[in-house]
């Protein structure tokens, strides 16, 4: 009998702990209680950037480039260097050979295999421009949506001066330095005319500008063809099949 009691015993704690937990859980639950968020994830409030006449205005390239930290710039290139060249005759990597770059043509590179992206891009725009390599330098996939370049971007204009204007002594130093452009520096007038893509104000030739470099004949480059090649990276074709 008194076995019987015993084993009772036993059986009523077990069922009273079951019970205690059960208890726990349903008022535990009751006031930690939270609703299921409407979408997933954290929001990051991220501080937007100050506007600015200053930050709105294009790079003036009549004032930066004769001033910019060449050091700076080729220390720059080091992050292009992964997958580019940039040596005359240098072969195609990741991404074209950039030798003469500055001022060429967007897509020229023999046997390389550019992106859609990048020949739609070539046939709105034609030219590396001052202008155009700093925008696609800054965000390339913002500035050519769909280029197989992977960098992320430079989005320092300092760094991305000083590096155009180093990339421009590898085989570009003929294409013209605009003159200093009012209409693009801190101050400038509003209603002024906009300055043309080669950075004149008015659409002004480069060759009539006052100070400017003359444009360097195709010949100058020790032979090498006046057509320079595109600054997009990636190639997933690989070096050696023919740009479509």
């Amino acid at each position: 009998m008194s076995g019987d009691l015993k084993w009772n015993k036993i059986a009523g704690a077990g069922l009273a702990t079951v019970f205690t937990i059960l208890i726990v859980n349903e008022v535990a639950s009751r006031v930690y209680h939270q609703e299921a968020p409407e979408k997933m994830g954290y929001f990051i409030e991220v501080a937007e950037e100050e506007s600015g006449e200053a930050a709105a205005l294009p790079t003036d390239w009549g004032t930066v480039l004769p001033t910019a930290d060449l050091a700076a710039g080729e220390a720059a290139f080091a992050r292009c260097a992964t997958c580019h060249t940039i040596t005359q005759g240098g072969a195609n990597g990741t991404g074209p050979n950039l030798w003469g770059v500055v001022g060429g043509p967007v897509t020229h590179a023999a046997g390389f295999n550019y992106s859609e992206a990048m020949r739609a891009h070539a046939a709105a725009v034609g030219t590396w421009t001052y202008d155009e390599l700093d925008a696609f330098i800054n965000a390339p996939q913002r500035h050519v949506n769909g280029t197989n370049m992977t960098f992320g971007g430079l989005r320092d204009q300092t760094q991305r001066a000083n590096l155009i204007a180093w990339m421009r002594q590898q085989g570009s130093s003929g294409y013209a330095i605009p003159a200093p452009d009012p209409a693009r520096q801190a101050g400038a007038a509003e209603g002024e005319a906009a300055p043309s893509e080669d950075g004149l104000p008015g659409g002004a030739d480069v060759e009539g500008v006052q100070g400017a470099e003359p444009v360097e004949d195709p010949g100058a480059r020790g032979g090498q063809a006046a057509d320079t090649p595109n600054m997009e990276l990636s190639n997933p074709g690989g070096p050696g099949n023919p740009a479509g």
